[in-house]
């Protein structure tokens, strides 16, 4: 085979890698010697999403909702597809049975939630005391958006109330605000690797003073397709209510979750922030929450100074004696915001302080609280990235689901879709325009005819930049048993370069 040959094979495989369906054949002559041109979207083609473990309380029932969008047009994926889940295998110190399935007995690794179609959400639910983890992989039509939501309702004991995450893709960077060491907190972050070769994960603290002593310099080793849940407080000595989580791969990669129970408040799961920003949204606080706390660390090597807002149904305002807040490069911040919202939902808006000199990146987050006395319940907000197309929430209930839409610029303009739900119905759709500098808190539109859980997909329509969260309420007694969840953009599609024909490359 000559040189000419092989350089014409290099050639197309470097296309066909960039595009994915690029062609050497077509194409004029005056293509030639012209560079890629813009690039459009295409639909992913492959997603991986980890769900941690959900609880190991004899008293608890979780529901797995899962759902991809039904998408119309050019964007939509073609051919046929799989969607569904496996259970992990637990490490010795797990919260979960070997190789158990999500429904209990002796299922092996029979799949869970397996997805149809587009457009038609699947529920399961389990009692099963010490449930496993899952890991899931979703292709061709079913990828794009694919979200799968877990929601845990414990009746008594630590962690009581509502339990609410959406399952995650695998990374190798989080970051978490608001967990804790503290002696009335119990919090294990949940490391699974959805890979056949194992993971090293760091997991590094960060308080009031600075990085928290570790007990061990070791990282975590996670064993392919394995979960490891680790509870914080065995990692040091050192006791803080408020900690800044920094989980970081050294190899491979994880999926990574919070779980934050406390014996009188009730928890959650903590959602990571978003990546370091100078300028960052907490969208959704209820507007009955009782309590807001506020959770702020600077990675890097500068302090920050921060304007604080909150983004009211018709207006930002400055919590009185809130005006600013600085944060110590290292150290991790937390200030007491109250019943902040004074009976009206809100979103808090974090922006630099002007002063002339270069922002700070900050990750930030929230724990908000409702009811009084020993009818509290807590639930936890990430600073969110901003929907660029579309995002979703799997698990909607006929009630209890109020949708949190924050403009912090420019006004904007959101379609939110509902689903039919896993019982059928006809999907509802509704436009709305939120205001900059505003939040507006809907019940999203309800499928009509439907039963069961249906599925909500906010699609940024035009304007500035929109953040969102989900809010689930389901009492328990006089328990406000809730939970949130952010909503950032499904990364649905993926830009492509277009590839033309340059054989100019054989001369080089």
């Amino acid at each position: 085979m000559n040189r000419t040959t092989l350089s014409l094979i290099g050639a197309a495989t470097a296309l066909a890698a960039l595009t994915g369906v690029a062609s050497l054949t077509g194409g004029s002559p005056d293509d030639a010697g012209t560079a890629a041109k813009a690039a459009g979207r295409l639909p992913v083609q492959r997603s991986t999403l980890l769900c941690p473990a959900p609880s190991s309380s004899d008293v608890s029932r979780t529901t797995y909702t899962g759902y991809t969008p039904k998408r119309n047009g050019g964007g939509a994926a073609k051919g046929s597809g799989t969607a569904e889940l496996l259970p992990a295998e637990s490490s010795p110190d797990g919260v979960s049975e070997e190789n158990g399935g999500a429904k209990g007995g002796k299922g092996g690794n029979k799949p869970v939630l397996p997805l149809k179609r587009p457009g038609a959400p699947v529920t399961t639910d389990t009692d099963r005391s010490g449930a496993p983890a899952l890991i899931g992989t979703a292709d061709g039509p079913l990828a794009p958006g694919w979200t799968v939501q877990q929601t845990t309702s414990i009746d008594a004991g630590s962690g009581r109330g509502l339990m609410g995450t959406a399952c995650t893709a695998p990374d190798t960077d989080f970051w978490f605000q608001g967990a804790s060491t503290g002696k009335d907190r119990q919090d294990f972050v949940h490391l699974t690797n959805p890979d056949d070769r194992a993971a090293e994960v760091d997991l590094t603290m960060y308080g009031p003073d600075g990085r928290l002593k570790s007990a061990s310099d070791e990282s975590i080793t996670v064993p392919g397709r394995s979960t490891v849940p680790v509870l914080l407080s065995t990692l040091t000595d050192q006791r803080a209510t408020d900690v800044s989580l920094h989980v970081t791969a050294r190899s491979g990669r994880v999926g990574a979750a919070v779980q934050a129970t406390d014996e009188k408040r009730g928890g959650d799961w903590i959602p990571a922030s978003a990546v370091p920003a100078t300028s960052v949204a907490i969208p959704g606080i209820p507007s009955d929450a009782t309590s807001a706390r506020l959770v702020v660390f600077a990675p890097g090597a500068d302090d920050a100074d921060l304007k604080v807002r909150l983004a009211g149904p018709t207006s930002s305002i400055t919590p009185a004696g809130h005006e600013s807040l600085h944060v110590k490069s290292g150290m991790t911040s937390a200030i007491d915001l109250g019943d902040v919202t004074k009976g009206e939902p809100g979103s808090l808006l974090l922006t630099p302080e002007g002063g002339g000199g270069p922002a700070t990146p900050v990750v930030a987050g929230m724990q908000v609280t409702r009811g009084k006395g020993s009818d509290q319940e807590t639930a936890f907000i990430p600073a969110t990235g901003a929907i660029e197309r579309s995002a979703t929430a799997a698990d909607n209930r006929a009630k209890g689901s109020v949708l949190s839409l924050v403009a912090p610029g420019s006004t904007a303009k959101v379609r939110v879709t509902a689903s039919a739900g896993t019982g059928g119905g006809t999907p509802a759709s509704e436009t709305y325009t939120v205001k900059g500098g505003t939040t507006k808190a809907v019940a999203p539109p309800k499928p009509s005819g439907a039963k069961g859980q249906y599925a909500v997909t906010v699609e940024r329509v035009s304007g500035g930049p929109v953040h969102a969260s989900r809010m689930l309420s389901l009492p328990q007694g006089g328990v406000p048993a809730f939970t949130i969840q952010s909503l950032p953009d499904d990364r649905g599609t993926v830009e492509v370069p277009q590839a033309t024909q340059d054989l100019s490359v054989l001369n080089r």
